[in-house]
This record gives C-alpha cells, sequence and structure tokens, in this order.
C-alpha cells in the first residue's frame, strides 16, 4: 500500500476532555467531527481535504468503536448523495470533497437534499482551492450554497474556529432542516495551531437503529407535489429558522464595533489576511486588536440583515471583503442597505481586485485605499531621496513601481511530471506516433497526465471534467483519415469515466480510441487506493482489472500495456490502434506504477538495508559527453526533471551536451526513447552500489585495470597520429 500513513495524526484522535490537539486545521476537522457525535462520514480526495480522507482512513479502530461508518466514495456525487441518510432519520453525517469540482460534481445530490431538506445534521465540508496556485477553474462554492439554499459557514482561520464551526454546522443543519455547508480555504485547512480538546461522542441514534426501524416521509422526497412546497417551506421556515440560531449563537462577531465610523466586513476565511493588513498599516496590533471597526462573516450565506443594519449604522463608509467573483456578498449588503434607506457608503470590487486570491498584498493595497480615502492614513507621499550620516553618498528610495517584476525576475515553473513517472513514456510514444502519422485531436482528462498538455509533449486540445476524457471526443465520432484520442487515469477511470466515456462510447459506437492511464492509484490526490489498485487493502476491495470492466461493458479491441516504460511497444500499440480497420471503440490500457508513490514506498526499505549492511544495487542512466551530438532530441521527447545539459567537454563543438543529473530514479525512459526514437546512442545505464561484495570490489577493479588499459592505448594511438 503507497497510501500515506497518518499514524501519528490519528492519535490525536483519541484526546479527551481538557487535553491540548495541536495540528493542522484538516486534522481538527477529523477530531471536531467525532467530538460532535457523527454517524458516517463518507467522501472523495482532493487538495486541501485529503489528509481528512486519509486520516479517517488509518482511524478504522478509532471509528468502529464508536460506530462510524466511512467510505471512501467513488466520487463526489456518491459522497454527496450518502447524507440521504439524515433525511428521515436523526442521524449526523458529514461528506468532503474539493471544490469547486467536487461540488460541481456532486450538484445534482445537493440540490435534492436541500429540496426535501434533512432530519439530521447533514454537513458538506469542502476543500477551497482559489486562487493562482489552483488547479481548477476559478469558481466559488458560493453559488451552489445560494442556488440550493444551503447554508455556508466560512470561519476564521484558527483551529478553535474551525472546531467550532464542524459543531455548530451541525446544530445549524438540525435547527432548520437544512444541510449545511462548510468552506474551507487552503490555508484554513493547512494553519497549525491548538485548541482544547472534548471527548469523542457516540451518536444516540445508530445507523443500526436506523436499519431496524425504517422511516419515510413522503413530503421530504422531490417529487410533486411536495416539491413545489419545498420552495415554500425553504423562505418561511427554514430561512428564519437558520437566521435565528445564527442570531441567539453570535456565529457572525464583531471586533471594535463602536471605534470608529467606518468599518470593514470581511468573510471569516479572509480575517487573518485582513488583520495583517490592519497590522502593516498601523490600523491594529500584533495580537489582531483592530482600531477599525470589523463585522466577521463567519456565516457566509445567508447574511443576517439585522446585523448588517446594526454595523453599517452612523458609520459613513464600509468596505465589504469578499474573495472572488461574482460579488455576491456586495450585492446583498447593498439591497440591504438601499432598503434601510442607510446614507452608509460601500465599496468593495471598486478598490479590492474584482477576481482572484485575495493576498496580503491585495488587501492591504485596498484597505489602504479604503482608510486614505475617509482620512485614516495620510495619502503616500512620492518617494524622495535618503541622505545617509556621510553627504558624499546619495542612495535613492526604490519604488515599487522600479522594482523588476516577478515574472521578469523569475522563471515560471509549469506543473510538470515527477522525475521517473510512467505517464512520461505514454506521450513520448505519442510524439513518436503523430510524427509518422500526423497531429491528432487529443480529448484531455483530469490528472497527473494533463500535464502532457504542457511543454515538451504539447498534446492535448481540451479537457472537461474528471473521468470525461472519452466523452469529450464523443462529438468527433465521425468517417474521416484520422480517429481521435481520449485520455483518462485510473481514478477518473473508475470515479466517471467507464460509464460517461467507455460505455456512452460502445452505445454510440464510436470508433476512436482512450488510453486509459493505471499507474494504480489516484496519484494526483495523495496516492489513496482505487478499485484496480495492486495494494491489499484490508478495508476496502482492490485488484479489479480495468480490462475486465472495459470487456464488460462491451469494448471488443482491449490492448493491456504491463510496462509502459518500453516506448516502442507503446508505440506500435498506439500505431496499431489508429490504423487497424477494426470498427468499434478502441482502449489501451498502460499499466505501470506511479514512481512517486513506489518511491516512498521502497525507499524507506532500502534505507534500512543499507543501514543493516546489506548489499544494494541501485541503477542510475548517464550520458557520454562524447557520444553527445547536442541536439537535445532526449529533453524534447521526455522532459525528465532528471535531464538537463551542461558544456560540451569538446573546445571544437559549441553546443551543450545532455546530462543525467544525481536525482535520476533509473525507470530508463530516456534511453528508451532514444532507441526508440533512433536517436544519438549515448545513453548508458550505470549500477551504484551500497555495500559491494569481495566480488564486487574485484570485478570493479577488473573493469578499471581494462578500462584504463584501453584508454591508454587509445591517447598513445592520437598522440602517434598528432604528429
Amino acid at each position: 500500500m503507497a497510501e500515506r500513513s497518518f499514524v501519528e495524526e490519528v492519535k490525536k484522535l483519541r484526546l479527551a476532555e481538557g487535553e491540548t490537539f495541536r495540528g493542522e486545521g484538516i486534522l481538527a476537522v477529523t477530531k471536531a467531527l467525532l467530538e460532535s457525535g457523527v454517524s458516517y462520514v463518507a467522501g472523495y480526495q482532493g487538495a486541501p481535504i485529503s489528509h481528512l480522507m486519509d486520516v479517517l482512513a488509518d482511524a478504522q479502530d478509532i471509528l468502529a468503536d464508536h460506530g462510524i461508518r466511512f467510505e471512501n466514495s467513488a466520487s463526489e456525487a456518491t459522497a454527496a448523495a450518502t447524507l440521504a441518510a439524515s433525511v428521515n432519520y436523526p442521524l449526523r453525517g458529514a461528506v468532503t470533497f474539493k471544490a469547486t469540482v467536487g461540488t460541481n460534481v456532486a450538484s445534482d445530490a445537493l440540490a435534492n437534499l436541500a429540496s426535501g431538506g434533512v432530519t439530521g445534521g447533514a454537513l458538506i465540508i469542502v476543500g477551497e482551492d482559489y486562487g493562482e496556485g489552483s488547479s481548477i477553474m476559478q469558481e466559488r462554492s458560493h453559488a451552489f450554497a445560494m442556488k440550493s439554499q444551503m447554508w455556508m459557514l466560512d470561519p476564521r482561520p484558527n483551529l478553535p474556529s474551525i472546531v467550532q464551526a464542524v459543531k455548530t454546522g451541525f446544530e445549524l443543519s438540525e435547527a432548520s432542516n437544512t444541510p449545511v455547508m462548510l468552506q474551507l480555504r487552503i490555508r484554513a485547512c493547512h494553519v497549525h495551531g491548538q485548541f482544547t480538546a472534548s471527548d469523542n461522542r457516540r451518536a444516540s441514534f445508530t445507523l443500526k437503529e436506523a436499519l431496524e426501524n425504517p422511516r419515510r416521509d413522503v413530503d421530504r422526497i422531490v417529487l410533486p407535489p411536495a416539491s413545489f412546497l419545498h420552495e415554500q417551506e425553504k423562505i418561511k421556515q427554514r430561512w428564519p429558522a437558520a437566521v435565528r440560531f445564527i442570531e441567539e449563537r453570535g456565529l457572525n462577531e464583531f471586533f471594535a464595533e463602536d471605534a470608529d465610523d467606518i468599518g470593514i466586513i470581511v468573510q471569516g476565511g479572509c480575517y487573518n489576511t485582513q488583520v495583517r493588513a490592519l497590522e502593516r498599516l498601523g490600523l491594529a496590533d500584533v495580537y489582531g486588536r483592530s482600531k477599525v471597526p470589523l463585522y466577521v462573516m463567519n456565516v457566509a450565506y445567508p447574511v443576517i440583515d439585522s446585523e448588517v443594519r446594526r454595523f453599517c449604522e452612523g458609520k459613513r463608509a464600509v468596505l465589504v471583503v469578499e474573495e472572488g467573483q461574482p460579488n455576491f456578498v456586495e450585492q446583498n449588503i447593498a439591497t440591504i442597505l438601499r432598503q434601510a434607506g442607510s446614507s452608509t457608503a460601500l465599496h468593495g470590487k471598486d478598490l479590492l481586485p474584482v477576481a482572484g486570491e485575495y493576498t496580503a498584498q491585495a488587501v492591504m493595497a485596498g484597505t489602504r485605499a479604503f482608510c486614505e480615502r475617509y482620512g485614516r492614513l495620510a495619502p503616500r507621499a512620492a518617494p524622495a531621496e535618503v541622505v545617509p550620516a556621510r553627504p558624499r553618498k546619495i542612495i535613492p528610495l526604490i519604488s515599487e513601481a522600479q522594482l523588476m517584476p516577478l515574472e521578469r525576475s523569475v522563471h515560471a515553473r509549469p506543473p510538470g511530471f515527477c522525475t521517473g513517472c510512467p505517464e512520461r513514456p505514454i506521450f513520448s510514444a505519442m510524439k513518436l506516433v503523430q510524427r509518422e502519422l500526423g497531429q491528432h485531436h487529443v480529448s484531455a482528462d483530469i490528472g497527473c497526465h494533463l500535464f502532457s498538455i504542457l511543454p515538451p509533449f504539447n498534446i492535448g486540445n481540451t479537457t472537461m471534467g474528471y473521468g470525461l476524457g472519452a466523452a469529450g471526443a464523443a462529438a468527433l465520432n465521425t468517417q474521416a483519415d484520422k480517429r481521435a484520442i481520449a485520455v483518462m487515469g485510473d481514478g477518473g477511470f473508475w470515479h466517471n469515466g467507464l460509464t460517461s466515456g467507455i460505455a456512452n462510447a460502445v452505445f454510440n459506437q464510436s470508433d476512436n480510441l482512450t488510453v486509459v492511464v493505471d499507474n494504480n492509484y489516484t496519484s494526483a490526490t495523495g496516492g489513496q487506493d482505487i478499485l484496480s489498485s495492486k495494494a491489499v487493502n484490508a478495508t476496502r476491495s482492490t485488484g479489479h482489472e480495468i480490462e475486465q470492466a472495459v470487456r464488460g461493458v462491451g469494448v471488443k479491441w482491449v490492448k493491456t500495456l504491463r510496462r509502459t516504460y518500453d516506448v516502442a511497444g507503446m508505440r506500435d500499440t498506439l500505431k496499431e490502434a489508429l490504423t487497424t480497420r477494426e470498427k468499434g471503440p478502441k482502449v489501451i490500457i498502460a499499466q505501470s506504477e506511479c514512481m512517486l508513490n513506489r518511491q516512498r514506498r521502497e525507499k524507506p526499505l532500502v534505507r534500512k538495508a543499507i543501514a543493516d549492511g546489506k548489499r544494494m544495487v541501485r541503477e542510475k542512466f548517464g550520458v557520454d559527453p562524447d557520444t553527445c551530438t547536442g541536439d537535445h532530441s532526449c529533453i524534447r521527447l521526455s522532459g525528465c526533471p532528471s535531464l538537463s545539459i551542461k558544456p560540451n567537454p569538446d573546445p571544437l563543438r559549441q553546443e551543450p551536451v545532455a546530462a543525467v543529473m544525481d536525482s535520476c530514479v533509473g525507470c530508463g525512459v530516456c534511453g528508451e526513447v532514444s532507441h526508440a526514437a533512433v536517436l544519438c546512442p549515448s545513453f548508458y545505464k550505470a549500477q551504484v552500489v551500497s555495500n559491494p561484495t569481495g566480488l564486487d570490489r574485484l570485478r570493479e577493479r577488473v573493469r578499471g585495470a581494462v578500462i584504463g588499459w584501453m584508454q591508454r592505448r587509445d591517447a598513445e594511438r592520437r598522440a602517434r597520429l598528432a604528429f
């Protein structure tokens, strides 16, 4: 098993009343679930909430002690549908996934859940991945909360607030019969801190009781006429109940409320950034005590009208700090103030960036502009010259405008395949095929293989979602001289690709090719096991072959390659699939274990063996600088991070030669590519022996002597020819 172990973190889940929990925000959420008396948890892995899933997977004994059911769901939709257990029974359930891609997948189940409502507390923990470093489209979960009328919590990024939000989320859900979404930005998930633990609670109503005493309420099912009544119930009953709960519990917070006649309304998740900006501007101290009144919306939706009016009363102006677009909160507050006839000036996206992550720099610039406009900060003076103690030297003060932009001084670092990644040779082979057959339309998918759209491969035309690689090529199923190629990973295959892609291709008699990259795990999310994983998993069923599933839905032309590093074999199989006269969908399953997970599993074993004095052999590749021509085709067709260049040792040649760095893991792709592409034979394979035996040492001495003799003889021959 290559899944990361969280054995140490799991120990913290046993902390009792009064003990101190220290760790990451997402781990604190796991402990809070146990303290809340949750009955079941489900979800799909994805940054930044993968840790929650991984910890729960390693905590099966603790969960069993408390009667908690945990599932690694097949998809986010599967996870969201699990919350159906809370519709008719007083069972607290939680699901978790990455937003907004996960929320997109789960939206149908969430909409039905929110329509009928819940009896037990239903909590959706959403890992919000927003900003420049995000791997997904720039959208907000807030829109889903508004669309389906689920309440959204956005707590301040510290462990006590996050833990309290989990517990309060269940209570708010039960008080208003509405599912609650808990939004945790990536920084909140990874913030470190501590909180005082409480005892873990066993659910008062168990899953066993629910099974043995089934209940049904037809009014909770989304079917006319009940579905038409749900909307009225949302407005007349659930919304007022939620507002009362939020007001009475004081979920939103006021700081320095009457300290000034201006104020800032900030989403709870942006609180730390906002306070830091105020501290840098001299308007707050290092402990977060602000001189500017703050209204912190730990509940992002619904907006509480009475609290907004209370905060804005008597203030000349208010700044709304709302990350992302559209500006839902700002629009809502504008309506509240207009309907109240308030004269308070409202600012938001006019002073802050309209879109993009609200970094400390962005928030500080907007806050500065707001405070300068209303006289809380003096306008910044133009850059002046600074004269030091010695009058002979005058050093000008460098302004921000004079500094070289970051993108000009630091090279971009686009994502790429890891060293030794088994997916790289697939696309090397694809480039070789396209060199012979011409360019093909390639429908990409979500996963590590999406890196193929970047240099040096530049392969991939579109990507439509996780497991939708084959579906993205569906429209191109027509008579032509070429076939479309679709790519998906094993994680995407089991998530959505089998039905939406492969089965759909069979049903619609597609003649295109689908390449399923099988690296044994959902590698991009942390190496979690899936149905086709080779690892033996004590709590889940693995070892189910993708080829059997593909044939099971009707695909006739299926090829499985057990070693993707065989570039020539990959090239020939791809060429056959693209040129065969056989009609119908074609599927190639390219199998090799994720190198990152393989190294994670094997390196500790190797280190231990070396420490124990055992003989260990590590293979790595190198380049003979005298043979290398310097055309760098190996780099263009491989792109391995371990392949680099160095100065040419031949003074008569200017081109730098290829070089293999010490990070090489000996996968052999560079050499395979060289042979398959008929490139220069400059690659060689070497063996690094740790704890060599006497025979190893003797063999090395003999080799050294023979090679030395041959080199001396060659040098003497060259010397004679020179004269």
